[in-house]
């Protein structure tokens, strides 16, 4: 029969076939992963969509069906007594929804409808999965999962793990209700699985060693724990700290001890798997203190939300948390899939890595003229939030990366920062793509369209300085709130203004009335009301700001506020010659250069002298007199709750210090609100000091 799927989705299910293969024996198999974790996920989910859609094209040998890497020909293979599976992986909300309800069908169709249903929820941890037997209470074997079916045996480096117990705690078992026992004893049999970790400070120290000696760098702390115990040598395992977190018991049997024959299986009697890690704790296993139980999908979801913020603040790694139907009962009655517990789900965190595809390239025109290539991607989500566009930068960095529309393409982003594209996949790459050609014209530019690349730099920019796309991003960056602050006046609406022609220039705002207003659409007394206030409001400015809304080429934030510190006073700035800037800390010859020639441009110059009829230059205000925080640099980052961040670095630069957008060793304070990324990773591999919003508003407090 004929494949109903088209012959450019065969084409790409075979790529992605290649591609995961590779990556998954590089992974699990060499322990040296080319790609994150959550780029090579972002590979198999769209490989299983494919196949979901497609169900003619699933085949045996599909990636989709396996659990985890051959085992390594240097250890002994060790054939698992009982299969070792991998959980189906779900990233949001919808998804835990959508499986809770085939949980419900597979209920409902075994009879145990009447049966309450909670949920065990577990900090999934990233490390390398053990499986370990025990005979009479004593360790006989420790091995990795491998393929689900066989493993490698790893029981000497298994046995240089202090946390992992040679010799197991004879124990009660008053948590399984319907065992007649009394007397403490020990399991005959008992196989334990578990995760084996290595903290995050650990890793930074064998790191800093590896450095120093020319050694390749391990790429995250599951790498090396994994490269940790896969050592031939037992003595360098026994070196590396290794550490570990028991959560399932596979079997658990006992013979004897005045147990009735029908309860010979005491694995069989568990209640829960909450009882399972209790169980464990009382045996001697290390387990995690944070998994918790709950009979509702809202707090399912407000535990995930709760360690998706909380989970840098612990030394092991985490990817997501495990969500288990916590009794054995409904556990049993669900069974399996062909590679996955139908009772369990893997709940990942955001994203901060994911493929797609590059769809087009576009161009983007700043206030200031400099032209931004920008990709647009097929929709995906990332950290949390579905995102369509990304930065490309400049020529440079297309050149750089060897992008071509149509490219698969590894995109990233963590906390507060813009998603950026760090690799293309050129394995996935169609054979009859084309370099991407750099234009020559960009009609958005305004006159002709010609562009020019600025000397000296990567950018490009418009030859002409007045197109309209110009001007538009002038005026939203002049009411935003780094500048004047006009609530009301957002991007929209501007435009609207610019379309109607009420506004030309920027003291046009000023002058607007409520019958220009009234006569735009969507517009009503009300809403016109509250914008004119937000406007007369707007009227008083501190001078950083002011000269920072004029949209100087080569002047942000931080330079706008050097140059009213040190001339306080915009007159004086207006005859200041590009020599007296270049005398400003901070300010270079280029710089010195734009600024001295904007001040001198006629049109400039009406501009200020009719924005002075209009506005009032006032002091920043100084809510702490004795400069504390003079030669401090601090860093924000995150999602800021207590305060606004453009009120926090006005409160840093009021009280003399300095504010910086890049953590360095000469930051002084990283300020990190919630879902912060990779600068509180920086932070903490350098030894920067990190303070909560409220640390940080008690520094600046009267």
């Amino acid at each position: 029969m004929k494949s109903k799927a088209p012959k450019e989705v065969i084409d790409r299910l075979e790529k992605l076939k290649k591609i995961i293969e590779y990556h998954r024996h590089l992974y699990h198999t060499e322990d040296k992963p080319e790609i994150t974790d959550e780029a090579y996920d972002s590979l198999l989910k769209e490989f299983e969509s494919i196949e979901n859609q497609y169900t003619e094209l699933k085949s045996d040998d599909s990636p989709s069906k396996r659990v985890g890497g051959e085992p390594l020909k240097e250890f002994v293979k060790v054939s698992h007594e009982i299969k070792q599976w991998s959980f189906d992986d779900i990233f949001d909300f919808d998804e835990l929804k959508k499986w809770n309800e085939k949980v419900g069908n597979f209920i409902d169709k075994a009879g145990l409808s009447n049966e309450k249903v909670e949920y065990c929820c577990e900090l999934k941890i990233d490390g390398l999965k053990a499986i370990l037997t025990y005979k009479d209470g004593k360790l006989i074997q420790a091995a990795t999962r491998g393929d689900g079916e066989i493993g490698e045996d790893v029981t000497q480096n298994v046995s240089t793990i202090k946390s992992v117990p040679l010799d197991l705690r004879a124990t009660d078992l008053s948590i399984v209700k319907t065992a007649n026992i009394s007397n403490s004893i020990v399991p005959d049999i008992l196989i334990a699985v578990g995760e084996i970790w290595i903290g995050k400070k650990d890793l930074e120290i064998i790191n800093e060693i590896r450095k120093k000696n020319g050694e390749a760098l391990f790429a995250n702390s599951r790498n090396l724990a994994a490269g940790s115990l896969r050592q031939l040598d037992p003595k360098i395992t026994a070196a590396r700290n290794l550490d570990s977190f028991i959560y399932d018991i596979d079997k658990y049997e006992i013979q004897n001890n005045g147990i009735k024959n029908d309860d010979q299986k005491v694995f069989n009697i568990l209640n829960s798997q909450s009882d399972e890690i209790k169980m464990l704790a009382k045996l001697g296993f290390k387990t995690n203190s944070y998994y918790k139980v709950f009979d509702n999908l809202g707090d399912v979801q407000s535990f995930y939300e709760e360690w998706t913020k909380k989970r840098h603040s612990l030394d092991y790694e985490l990817d997501g948390i495990v969500i288990k139907i916590n009794s054995r009962k409904i556990q049993n009655a669900l069974g399996y899939t062909g590679k996955s517990p139908r009772w369990g789900v893997a709940y990942k965190f955001p994203a901060e890595q994911v493929t797609t595809i590059l769809e087009d390239i576009v161009f983007q025109i700043g206030r200031t003229g400099v032209i931004t290539p920008v990709a647009v991607l097929r929709p995906v989500r990332v950290a949390g939030s579905v995102v369509s566009r990304a930065t490309l930068h400049n020529e440079d960095e297309i050149k750089r990366l060897d992008i071509r529309i149509g490219d698969t393409v590894i995109l990233q982003k963590a906390g507060d920062v813009i998603p950026d594209i760090v690799e293309v996949l050129k394995e996935l790459r169609n054979k009859d793509s084309k370099p991407f050609k750099w234009p020559k014209h960009i009609q958005a530019c305004g006159g002709d369209g010609s562009i020019e690349r600025v000397p000296g730099e990567a950018a490009w920019r418009c030859v002409s300085n007045d197109s309209f796309e110009q001007q538009k991003r002038k005026f939203h960056y002049f009411t935003s709130k780094k500048c004047f602050n006009i609530d009301g006046l957002g991007p929209q609406i501007l435009n609207q203004l610019l379309d109607a022609g009420l506004i030309s220039s920027f003291d046009d705002i000023f002058t607007l009335k409520k019958g220009d207003l009234l006569a735009l659409p969507r517009f009503a007394e009300k809403s016109v009301e509250n914008l004119l206030n937000a406007i007369e409001k707007a009227r008083s400015i501190t001078l950083p700001r002011l000269i920072a809304s004029l949209s100087i080429p080569q002047v942000g934030e931080e330079t706008a506020y050097d140059i009213a510190k040190h001339f306080n006073n915009i007159e004086k700035i207006s005859i200041t010659n590009k020599e007296d800037f270049e005398s400003i800390r901070g300010v270079g010859p280029t710089v010195a250069q734009s600024i001295s020639s904007w001040f001198k441009d006629e049109d400039n110059k009406k501009l200020i002298k009719n924005l002075l009829k209009h506005i009032n230059l006032i002091e920043e205000k100084n809510t702490n007199q004795g400069r504390t925080l003079m030669g401090k640099s601090f860093v924000f980052t995150g999602s800021l709750v207590a305060i606004d961040r453009n009120e926090g670095q006005r409160l840093v630069r009021i009280n003399g210090g300095d504010i910086s957008n890049s953590v360095s060793k000469k930051t002084s304070y990283v300020v990190a609100g919630d879902e912060a990324g990779s600068k509180l990773d920086k932070a903490r591999e350098l030894g920067v000091k990190v303070i909560t919003e409220e640390e940080f508003l008690n520094m600046v407090k009267d």
